[in-house]
């Protein structure tokens, strides 16, 4: 996605293996195994943004918005990295036009608002893979009696795979139509990052040009549906 970003007013700084050896029941077995590996990854179903808990409804603009954190390690299996691990949180975002004209998000500001107010914006693969990969180059390491050069492990192929998976980017929502995808975002040093953030949304726009009255969508409403179930 390259025309599609989603600006801040304060931004923050911000899988070889061989095949010889294996037996044919190996392999017959590893076939079989694949289709699952690979449904692992995939977009999640495509539901109304009304049946989620943390969305807001604006009835006379005839849109819902929904936001879904993948905040644990099960949800975030669908993707290729743990982004957990670093302090990045996957939110879905869920839109859903219930209009008879189209509206577009071609504009929009989606931003991760803290329970402090911090206003951040959502992450690039390039943001990510620096925030794992700190420092992508060689190091030495005594093996033996001959220095071996070791490469840190760059997950750009993987995050980037991810984004080309998973990222939102539709530039508009057909009439009676929900799209959906996720957004990435940078929470280091943000303790509890949902209790008390929201997602704020602005510069949505109707068929005609004029912009829809903002969405805050509070991350609490999630929480209270976790810890209600």
């Amino acid at each position: 996605m390259t025309e599609f970003r989603f600006l801040v007013s304060n931004p923050k700084m911000i899988h070889s293996c061989t095949m010889k050896h294996f037996r044919p029941i190996s392999l017959l077995l590893l076939g079989l195994a694949l289709p699952a590996i690979a449904a692992d990854h995939m977009q999640p179903p495509v539901i109304e943004a009304t049946k989620f808990p943390a969305v807001e409804i604006h009835e006379k603009e005839h849109v819902a918005i929904a936001v879904e954190p993948y905040d644990s390690k099960e949800k975030e299996s669908i993707f290729h990295v743990d982004y957990l691990k670093y302090d990045v949180m996957p939110v879905r975002l869920i839109v859903t036009n219930m209009g008879d004209r189209p509206i577009s998000l071609r504009d929009a500001r989606i931003l991760f608002e803290t329970a402090a107010g911090d206003r951040i914006q959502a992450a690039e693969p390039d943001d990510i893979n620096r925030m794992m990969n700190p420092r992508i180059h060689p190091s030495t390491i005594p093996i033996g009696p001959i220095p071996i050069k070791i490469k840190p492990k760059d997950n750009y192929k993987q995050i980037k795979e991810d984004f080309d998976t998973f990222e939102y980017g539709a530039l508009a929502v057909e009439p009676h139509t929900t799209r959906a995808g996720f957004l990435f975002y940078d929470l280091t040093g943000v303790r509890n990052p949902l209790k008390g953030a929201h997602m704020y949304l602005r510069v949505l726009r109707d068929a005609d040009g004029a912009e829809l009255y903002s969405f805050e969508i509070p991350f609490d409403k999630y929480l209270q549906s976790k810890s209600g179930n």
